[in-house]
């Protein structure tokens, strides 16, 4: 019988080197880093604050929307104020708890997120193919139940990742080369099997998110069908601007999201270094991005911005 020292299962600190190649330059990568993400934390608590105090974003789109902003918030906060630490500090050590519970709320803001940017599509969809019968099928209470049982899904399907973790022995180096723990990249450590890591980790999220992509993708086939089929071309114009915002949001979350899983899995010509620097500015540029988008495509949206920031130029 083989047996593991039982250490190996309680592993030391892990040592997060950071943006291999780059290490002399850390100091001055920080800086546009920690200004993207202050727009990130602030145009996202501006956003939940303007739909939580006016009463005409009191709607399924716009609760759906400040999901999306608190989700953003996890995943920015869950990875940029390490990788600042890192870079000016020096505070390249990260506890193994410590390192499960960022890879747990990156993976779960990712995948959550998916599913938020899923549940607006078909709010879409029903607000332009059943504009009468809004307000019947997106209650109150079925907001709710949308809004749980995203939150839940995307909660079972990361939780077996750190479980998946935890069973394994870790007795070789502990240093990561990357600024966050993410799956893959902790379990290589490990000196046992990681098949079950490897199939788990790549399948059941990525089959997850395709999943949202194809239902979101149906979606908008059916908003653009009634869309060409309404009688004035103002009226098209008016239902594809509703969407507007919401389609630029879904790209700048896929495109890059596919383009960085697949360069980790299959990408072996792609080097370490622009891979890192790459899923770096995905969990930051992003949640930055979002707000200011939904700012200057949705008329409600913006009119309030421009209320308030002229109100307190006013006082």
């Amino acid at each position: 019988m083989i047996t593991f020292n039982l250490s190996s299962y309680n592993p030391g600190p892990f040592i997060l080197v950071g943006i291999p190649g780059l290490e002399q330059s850390h100091v001055w990568i920080g800086i546009p880093f920690c200004i993207i993400y202050i727009v990130a934390v602030e145009g996202n608590c501006i956003l939940l604050y303007l739909i939580a105090v006016e009463r005409s974003l009191h709607n399924p789109m716009f609760f759906f929307l400040s999901m999306l902003a608190v989700t953003d918030l996890i995943l920015s906060t869950a990875g940029v104020p390490k990788t600042l630490s890192i870079f000016w500090l020096g505070a390249r050590e990260i506890t193994f708890p410590g390192c499960l519970t960022q890879m747990f709320f990156l993976h779960y803001s990712f995948v959550l997120d998916s599913a938020i940017l899923m549940t607006m599509a078909f709010d879409r969809y029903v607000a332009i193919c059943s504009p009468l019968r809004y307000t019947t099928i997106l209650t109150p209470k079925m907001i709710i139940k949308i809004a749980m049982g995203i939150s839940f899904r995307s909660f079972c399907i990361i939780l077996p990742v750190v479980f998946l973790l935890t069973r394994l022995p870790f007795c070789r180096t502990r240093i990561i080369p990357h600024t966050y723990c993410e799956h893959i990249g902790v379990a290589r450590l490990a000196c046992a099997d990681i098949s079950i890591n490897i199939w788990y980790g790549f399948c059941v999220p990525i089959m997850t998110v395709i999943s949202d992509v194809i239902l979101i993708a149906v979606s908008y086939a059916l908003i653009l069908c009634a869309v060409f089929h309404l009688p004035s071309r103002a009226a098209r114009q008016k239902a594809l601007g509703t969407c507007g915002s919401h389609v630029c949001v879904i790209l700048m979350f896929y495109t890059p999201a596919f383009f960085s899983i697949l360069a980790h899995r299959f990408g072996h010509n792609v080097s370490l270094t622009f891979h890192i620097m790459f899923a770096n500015l995905y969990i930051v540029i992003p949640p930055a991005l979002n707000p200011i988008v939904y700012g200057v495509k949705t008329k409600q949206i913006r009119d309030k911005v421009i209320l308030l920031f002229s109100t307190k130029g006013i006082e």
